[in-house]
């Protein structure tokens, strides 16, 4: 079985200590979603290499740590310089391997070299100056940031770049050394990082790409070597990893997981602009977005209008592939598994409400589904929630903005949440009372500010914010006091001179 990547320059491998690593078999088999005969990438996974990665993130830690921030940031700024001459290739990559539509695709592209630039403003480093106090009795109190160490990324296959990148840049900055592993399903994507990082000309062993599954993934998140772990995927993984460094409570484990994600719509919203927008947060990247839109509650004196506008828009979407030439909104999802993981969603909750909009499988070949909705009669926390990772979305209806909020608040997750009102005194409250890490105005749940932070509650997220804030947890505070004043002997303390003699 042969992969066919044009835009990979090296066969399928991985990279370790600055040398690409071939991999041979089809242990890991990446198909093109849109044209699932078409083989992307494949290649048997090696347990070995994590630990030689490991080691090489290692030995590299104790020079890239010494150079000065500068230097990094120099090095970043290779970085981003060589994303943006080869974002066309990242575009190729993340279109044929994960199946986004063209401009979707290359708006991740482009956003890897901004991730960097966004990375070194002013405000984002004040995250990390450091600073001095006076510390009374003559001391001086210093704070300064020290990098944790070796950095294991675990990527998400929907943004196969951008994501484990957003981990990454704050993470060499600040003067850890990297090992990623990118998702099973994304693993041309992950490699072609790694030939850009080669050509940006990295120090041997500072960013190192091992490819595989759950055994990889596991060996990396409980290695002794590893100092923190960077993880962005759904929430059972996510619960694993902890329970696995239940024992290492120094390791850093930064979790950006699922969500199911409320949107309001009030008496006192556009109409037009909810329904447009409800329709694009929820069936971006094809549903495949961990702040797309899951739940949708209208109050009850508008949802025979803004219903039928919503499901308007919603049917009226393209779905095509990348390259079938017209201006598509939707892609194929990117396994078979993914999509009847949607269909089978769709048929419980269609037995338990009413289906408006039946998701359906594209007469033709690829992992097409169009969108789905489904009403239901309320949102109530469920003991066993399981977010829904496509185009599909349930709306319920409220009989005012606080039924809407208790419904929306209905969740074990809490990652975004979004209200469409014009209403002031609605804002605040929505606002106020939301459990939510990104709470929106008049936009839907679906897209984020690189420049604000990012993260969720519950099974969302761990606290550990991505984004702007991702710096936070890429180094650590050290405390140190400094007395340069004559000593002064404690009372109680008898000193004679006759000690030191």
């Amino acid at each position: 079985m042969l992969a066919s990547s044009a835009y990979l320059t090296h066969a399928p491998s991985d990279y370790i200590d600055g040398v690409f690593r071939p991999l041979t078999g089809d242990g890991v088999v990446t198909r093109d979603p849109a044209r699932p005969s078409s083989v992307v990438w494949c290649g048997t996974p090696v347990v070995a290499h994590a630990e030689e990665a490991v080691h090489a993130a290692r030995r590299a830690l104790p020079g890239w740590r010494a150079l000065a921030l500068e230097e990094r940031r120099t090095q970043l700024e290779r970085w981003r310089e060589t994303c943006v001459r080869n974002a066309g290739r990242l575009a190729a990559a993340i279109s044929r391997e994960i199946g986004k539509v063209c401009w979707e695709a290359e708006l991740e592209a482009k956003i890897v070299a901004e991730k960097v630039s966004i990375t070194l403003e002013d405000r984002v480093l004040a995250r990390v100056a450091g600073f001095e106090v006076a510390a009374g009795a003559g001391k001086t109190g210093i704070c300064t940031f020290r990098p944790h160490g070796v950095m294991a990324v675990l990527g998400p296959y929907n943004f196969p770049a951008h994501l484990p990148n957003g981990h990454i840049v704050p993470a060499l900055l600040l003067g850890n050394t990297i090992v990623f592993k990118p998702s099973e399903k994304g693993a041309s994507v992950g490699q072609l990082l790694a030939e850009l990082a080669h050509e940006a000309g990295f120090p041997a062993g500072v960013f190192n790409v091992v490819q595989g599954g759950a055994a990889i993934a596991s060996r990396l998140s409980t290695h002794d070597g590893v100092d923190g772990v960077l993880f962005t995927g759904s929430f059972p993984v996510g619960r694993r990893i902890l329970e696995a460094n239940l024992d290492t409570p120094g390791r850093l484990i930064a979790l950006e997981m699922g969500g199911s994600n409320p949107t309001v719509v009030t008496a006192n919203a556009d109409l037009r602009r909810a329904a447009i927008e409800c329709a694009r947060a929820s069936f971006a990247t094809t549903g495949q977005r961990c702040t797309c839109t899951r739940r949708i509650i209208v109050e009850d004196s508008v949802a025979d209008r803004f219903v039928p506008m919503f499901l308007k828009v919603a049917s009226n979407l393209v779905v095509a592939a990348a390259d079938d030439g017209v201006p598509a909104f939707m892609g194929p999802l990117v396994t078979a598994e993914a999509r009847d993981a949607v269909l089978s969603a769709q048929h419980t909750l269609a037995s338990r409400g009413r289906l408006l909009l039946e998701a359906s499988v594209l007469d033709r070949a690829g992992f097409f589904l169009t969108p789905g909705v489904v009403e239901i009669d309320r949102f109530c926390r469920a003991s066993e929630e399981v977010e829904i990772f496509g185009p599909f979305v349930q709306i319920a209806r409220a009989s005012d903005l606080c039924d809407a909020i208790e419904q929306a608040n209905a969740t074990q997750f809490g990652l975004a949440a979004s209200l469409f009102s014009n209403e002031e005194s609605e804002w605040r409250q929505f606002f106020d009372a939301s459990r939510a890490g990104c709470i929106n105005l008049n936009t839907g749940t679906a897209g984020a500010s690189s420049k604000l932070p990012f993260g969720g509650l519950g099974r969302s997220g761990n606290h550990r914010p991505a984004g702007a804030f991702a710096v936070d947890s890429v180094a650590y505070p050290v405390a140190t006091m400094v007395d340069r004043a004559d000593l002064a002997v404690p009372t109680g303390m008898f000193i004679d001179e006759r000690f030191f003699a």
